[in-house]
């Protein structure tokens, strides 16, 4: 497959199932991602912060890649999180992601210590430059503790180093900002990370979203980017609306016993148990397990979406 220029549509930020003993479930893995693609999504995203990749080995990221590639692949495109402190880190997993098969990789900025934008624009430069395959950057300032100035990334984009960005932000304003440049730059995808404004993200001119509720519910952002590409606002609303009100099962979780990670990861593999697409809800260690009563919350946001 050719990857398109620019990526649009829903891109879920697809999860990693984990057997009890936490080894990637690989089974599960292939069922999720045909659940996925059987709903009409139009890309998948492997190794992002909703598959668990900072808490995974290489060698099951690599694992991961192989697997869905070796399922998917050829069906729609398969990105892959490259994503590390370092530019010769993040340059090790391009070159072993890329031999698993992505078709893109997605890198966030260097992370750990404070980084200069000058040292950030070198970072994506030596990563495009080694990378066989486009070079899409990952906007995440809650994890990466910097904001990727539009400036930055447009010039990146008119240099053609950048062949898009997820923008995880929630800044809606920046956002539109370089959805605006990046008009200027043809084939330059602006995809959102949020859950919650897609439809919003799409009326100012996003190509897609990357929505990690979209593992539990695909067919729904389906229908929402549809809507939205028909113009169709009033029920593009409505399902937003509907898509909120799931997404409230991220606070399922004890908040003086777990962290905003461990109830929103654990709440999405809860839900996918219990729509049967995976066998085990375990998280990654060290991230805190729901408890049955807080599961029990995630099943009754199923059940009033129409889900169980």
């Amino acid at each position: 497959m050719t990857f398109p220029a620019p990526l649009t549509g829903v891109v879920p930020p697809v999860c990693t199932p984990l057997t009890p003993d936490r080894e990637v479930d690989v089974p599960s893995l292939l069922r999720l991602a045909g659940h996925l693609v059987e709903a009409g999504v139009h890309g998948l995203f492997l190794l992002g912060s909703t598959s668990e990749a900072a808490y995974l080995t290489d060698r099951q990221r690599r694992q991961v890649v192989e697997a869905v590639v070796g399922h998917v692949g050829g069906q729609l495109p398969v990105l892959a999180g490259a994503i590390d402190m370092t530019t010769p880190r993040v340059l090790d997993h391009v070159r072993a992601v890329t031999a698993a098969g992505a078709e893109a990789v997605v890198v966030t900025a260097p992370f750990y210590a404070r980084t200069h934008p000058s040292e950030i624009v070198h970072h994506y430069r030596r990563t495009a430059a080694a990378s066989p395959v486009p070079v899409i950057a990952y906007d995440i300032p809650v994890s990466v503790h910097t904001k990727l100035p539009g400036d930055l990334l447009l010039g990146l984009a008119a240099d053609g180093v950048l062949a898009g960005v997820k923008d995880s932000s929630g800044d809606l304003g920046a956002f539109r900002e370089i959805v605006t440049g990046a008009r200027a730059h043809a084939g330059f995808s602006v995809l959102t990370g949020s859950e919650l404004l897609v439809d919003a993200a799409l009326a100012v001119g996003a190509d897609g979203a990357v929505p990690g509720l979209a593992n539990v519910d695909p067919h729904g952002y389906v229908r929402l980017y549809r809507l939205c590409r028909a113009r169709d606002w009033e029920g593009a609303r409505a399902e937003q609306e509907r898509l909120c009100a799931l997404f409230g099962m991220v606070r399922a979780g004890d908040p003086a016993r777990m962290g905003a990670g461990s109830s929103a990861l654990g709440a999405f593999k809860a839900a996918l148990h219990l729509r049967g697409v995976i066998d085990c809800p375990v998280t990654a260690e060290p991230q805190v397990p729901l408890s049955g009563d807080e599961v029990a919350k995630v099943g009754k946001h199923l059940a009033a979406a129409g889900l169980l």
